[in-house]
């Protein structure tokens, strides 16, 4: 990790300092800003590996700042972690759409904010979110929707459904990244109107059934979505 750029607009100047010193410690090259304007700047300027993104800022939000970043060809690939009050359920969602990589919520340790950060640059640059239909295999599952199967530790499960089989692809394409019901909703199903958010629940509960023992691969981020676990997390 070590030289790895980070930007972190976050304008409570003590948690600024402590989240700095503590990334500069760890070898990360950093750069803070205190409104959210001159953070915009200073990312498109220093188009870093990380944003580690406030979501209440003065001058310009963080959901702003994340709308623009991805609106951007030359950003759109940079990972951002929101950070975000309790109770801001609703922009934690908001960010995730507009293409955030992760969140947490304050108070936070500085420890517990370096594992997020970490597990992030570990999966590179933000994934493409794409379905595809090449197979996919991660931590021994393997999801191949040209062959409809699923194969977990060498062991082929029970039939997957079509929808089953591309909400897994998905998530497992995209590993690490929580999903909201509408985003999974408006980039898996398409054009099936037949699936609303709610059944969304319903679908993943199936697959987690057929995964058997491997069940907690997909978890549930509350309040928000589904990811595909990371195994380094």
């Amino acid at each position: 990790m070590a030289s790895k750029k980070i930007v972190i607009v976050e304008d409570e100047i003590d948690i600024r300092e402590v989240l700095i010193y503590n990334f500069e410690r760890e070898g990360f090259i950093v750069w803070g800003a205190a409104d959210g304007r001159y953070g915009l700047k200073l990312i498109q300027d220093k188009c870093p590996d990380l944003v580690l993104l406030d979501l209440m800022l003065p001058g310009l939000d963080g959901l702003e700042i994340c709308r623009e970043l991805k609106n951007d060809q030359i950003t759109a690939v940079v990972p951002i972690i929101m950070v975000t009050a309790k109770g801001e359920e609703s922009d934690i969602v908001a960010g995730l759409e507009l293409g955030a990589d992760d969140y947490v919520t304050k108070p936070f340790s500085p420890k517990e904010l370096m594992a997020r950060v970490k597990a992030v640059l570990r999966r590179g640059q933000a994934l493409p979110i794409e379905s595809g239909d090449k197979p996919v295999e991660r931590n021994g599952v393997v999801v191949d929707i040209e062959r409809h199967m699923v194969v977990v530790n060498g062991e082929t499960l029970p039939s997957f459904t079509a929808t089953e089989l591309k909400l897994l692809h998905f998530l497992a394409l995209n590993t690490g990244r929580v999903f909201t019901r509408d985003h999974l909703l408006s980039r898996v199903m398409g054009e099936e109107s037949f699936v609303v958010d709610r059944n969304i629940d319903v679908h993943i509960q199936a697959i987690r059934k057929k995964l058997g023992r491997e069940r907690k691969i997909i978890e549930t981020v509350r309040g928000v979505g589904y990811r595909f676990r990371d195994g380094g997390e």
